[in-house]
């Protein structure tokens, strides 16, 4: 494989977890490796590239790849979809710090939602489709065969997005306290979201969260809860998961309308924890209002991981066969 162990070294990393696979050129997977978060704006760009750092290594050894040494990287091409990068700017400049470890002889860095759209869409070549992903937060990415995209800087409510898993538990325990204190009306929340950590009352929900005596990272677990209870026919809870379909559908119109693609057979991806797992009552109304803003819009659920998506984005780049990609996408099922 010339002065390359691998044609694709492909890299996913999370806010919660990193994954790295070298792929030769044929498709195979010839090594994998896994490490923490990439969480740069925390820890800094440098810390955050040896977290990759850490899960390429093991990839490279379980590949039977020598240490890295000047002049003889990893692989031909780096395929690294992250967190984080959630603008053009911090694409190019992590692109830099990543190229700057003479991983691979050429380096791209794209935000970690096209992973999700790649993975999602079959074929070979650049992706034509959009993607939205509700995981921890939410995001969209459309992509059309000619490199052109659509995209959200997605940082939050100061570019105006609403939902995800953090968003929709802080959602659901806002309206549990206002339930429990008279401010709002009543819903089911005010005793399921305490009871689901054992506690009797939102007062304690509440005093635990503040005094710290609960992780305030535990709220995602209160997701699941939300759904269970909308699903019961909670209609406060009901409202909250509905707000999240519209946003996953506003955010999926917008990008398909940019990219000329609305009124077009196109396919619309939707992945991350919240949306792969598959709840009737937001999937079903994703779907149900998608039909009435983009007709034609084919709508999938993808679960294969989001490092398959890196892989065949390395893969579009270097021209491989339809049978490696066939081969890599057998290989994560």
């Amino acid at each position: 494989m010339g002065v390359a162990g691998a044609a694709v070294l492909a890299v996913d990393a999370g806010n919660s977890k990193t994954d790295a696979a070298l792929i030769g050129a044929d498709g195979t997977v010839l090594g994998t490796g896994r490490s923490g978060g990439f969480q740069p704006p925390r820890v800094g760009v440098e810390a955050a590239v040896d977290v990759l750092g850490q899960a390429v290594a093991e990839a490279a050894e379980a590949a039977g790849l020598p240490g890295l040494r000047p002049g003889a990287p990893y692989a031909a091409r780096v395929s690294a979809c992250l967190a984080n990068a959630d603008l053009p700017v911090e694409e190019r400049r992590l692109a830099g710090a990543l190229s700057a470890r003479g991983w691979g002889a050429a380096t791209e860095v794209r935000n970690d939602t096209f992973a999700i759209l790649r993975a999602g869409l079959a074929g070979t070549g650049l992706p034509r489709g959009v993607a939205v992903v509700c995981g921890a937060g939410i995001n969209c990415v459309g992509m059309l065969p000619d490199g052109r995209t659509a995209r959200f800087p997605a940082l939050g409510s100061i570019s105006g997005d609403w939902g995800g898993g953090g968003g929709l538990a802080e959602e659901a325990l806002w309206w549990a306290a206002r339930a429990w204190d008279g401010r709002g009306g009543p819903t089911e929340l005010a005793s399921a979201l305490p009871g689901h950590f054992a506690l009797a009352s939102m007062a304690e929900l509440i005093e635990a969260l503040h005094l710290g005596t609960l992780d305030r990272r535990r709220v995602h677990e209160l997701v699941p809860v939300l759904f269970a209870v909308a699903a019961a026919g909670d209609p406060v809870a009901s409202a909250i998961v509905e707000r999240q379909a519209t946003e996953v559908v506003a955010m999926a119109s917008v990008a398909l309308s940019r990219l000329g693609l609305l009124e077009e057979e196109a396919p619309v991806v939707l992945g991350g924890s919240v949306l792969a797992a598959g709840h009737p009552q937001l999937n079903g109304r994703v779907e149900e209002l998608l039909a009435e803003r983009a007709p034609r819009a084919r709508v999938s659920v993808v679960t294969a991981p989001p490092v398959l998506g890196a892989a065949l984005l390395g893969l579009d780049a270097l021209g491989a066969t339809p049978e490696a990609h066939e081969k890599l996408r057998a290989h994560f099922g």
